[in-house]
Order: C-alpha cells, then structure tokens, then sequence
C-alpha cells in the first residue's frame, strides 16, 4: 500500500502531552491498586459525616477486593496509604505540570474546549463512534473532546478534592472543607464512585483504541508521530 492510500503521517502529540500522559497512567495504576487496599480495611460506603455499628447511613458493603488486586498483596494499611499518598502528590503535580504546558502550547485551547463547531457536529460524532466508523484527523473529535474535558476537568478535580477532605492534615487546618462534599463519609463514597468511573473510562479508551487500530495510536502517544485516515481534508493535515 503507497503512502498516499495509507495516509499522511503528522506529528500530533508534543512531547508534554505524552509524557505526562503515561506520568498519570502509572500514577492511576498504583492510586487504584493501593486505594483498593485501603477501602478493604473498612469495605463500607456512607453518606454524611460518621460511620459505625451506632449509625444508619451505610449504602454500601461487600467483603473487600481480593488480595492480588491490592498493592501491596498483603493485608498492610499502612503500607498502601504510604503508596497511595505518595502517587496521589506526584498525580497533582502531574497535572499542574499538564496544565501549564497545555496553556503555553494552546494544547487545551485548540485541542480539548470545544468550539461552536464540535457542538453541532457531536450527534453525528456519535452515530460515527456506534457504527464503529472511526477517523484519523488532525483534532479530535467533539466526543473525544468532551470524554478528555470530562476526566481532565471533572473527575480529576473531584477525586483530588474528596481525597483532600479526607485527610486528617487538611481536617484539622479547614475543618469545614468536608462540608463541600456532605461530610467526610459522603466524600469518600464520591471518592470511591469515580474510582470506579475512572476504570470505566480506561476500559472504553482500552477498546477505542483497538478498534482504531493501537499500533498507529500508541506510535502517536509514545514518539507524537500519527497517520491520518487517506481522505481526511487537506485543510485538517497540518502539523499541531
């Protein structure tokens, strides 16, 4: 197959993109595995403030995650806090680091705040994803554009913040911030239910990417270097 058929090869990726995107993947790793550690010491959800055999606001339980699922294997709540603590900070600086290289090389501007464009052409964009009729283009598409927008700017900052208001340092500075969520308990649950949002996302990204075609997908998040479908608008091949 000649080059043109195939299509051309851009460069879509900038190297800030790409490496804070595996920073975040190895991160989300080890904050998932060492988070399901911790939930296991008490595998209970409530809503408010307290929990406990004295109180009625239990709406969840089952009896944990097996062991190969934890970090680390053995039952060691301290350990995993240690672990899930230090991921948690490097994941926020991850994502301050993200965010200044994203405002300096117009990344979120042109690539992720959709425009007046991506809103009319989002049903279509839908249709296109259920028949599995997928495009290499330059941008993203708009319902890539709101999937990204939506972990970037919904579930990152939810599961820092409930993360935050659970901890025993930030209770005794500002009290109050618990409140934000409906009590401490009920920040944990949130906590939890985007953890499991959090998987659900990679599990679709996971088969985009194989419908799409990986090699050509982790070629663009690995050297920044992607093919373009053969007929996509001359207007949409140029650099990013």
């Amino acid at each position: 197959m000649d080059r043109q058929r195939q299509g051309r090869l851009i460069r879509r990726q900038r190297p800030a993109t790409r490496i804070t995107h595996w920073i975040w993947a190895i991160c989300l790793f080890f904050l998932l595995l060492s988070g399901l550690q911790i939930f296991n010491a008490h595998p209970a959800l409530y809503l408010g403030n307290e929990s406990g055999f004295a109180y009625d606001n239990e709406i969840f339980s089952f009896e944990g995650f097996p062991s190969w699922l934890t970090i680390p294997s053995t039952r060691d709540l301290a350990t995993g806090r240690v672990v899930h603590f230090f991921f948690a900070w490097l994941f926020v600086a991850n994502l301050l680091l993200w965010l200044a290289a994203s405002l300096r090389n117009r990344h979120l501007r042109k690539d992720l705040i959709p425009s007046r464009r991506d809103i009319e052409a989002l049903p279509q964009d839908i249709r296109d994803h259920a028949r599995l009729h997928l495009v290499h283009s330059v941008r993203y598409s708009p319902l890539q554009k709101l999937a990204y927008g939506g972990v970037l700017f919904v579930l990152f900052p939810l599961i820092i913040l409930t993360g935050l208001s659970m901890s025993p340092g930030m209770n005794a500075v500002m009290p109050w911030f618990p409140e934000l969520f409906g009590g401490r308990q009920t920040a944990r649950t949130i906590h939890f239910a985007v953890m499991v949002l959090f998987v659900a996302f990679f599990a679709v990204h996971m088969a985009m990417i194989l419908l799409a075609g990986p090699l050509n997908e982790l070629r663009s998040i690995i050297t920044g270097r992607y093919r373009l479908s053969p007929r996509t608008p001359r207007l949409e091949q140029t650099h990013v």
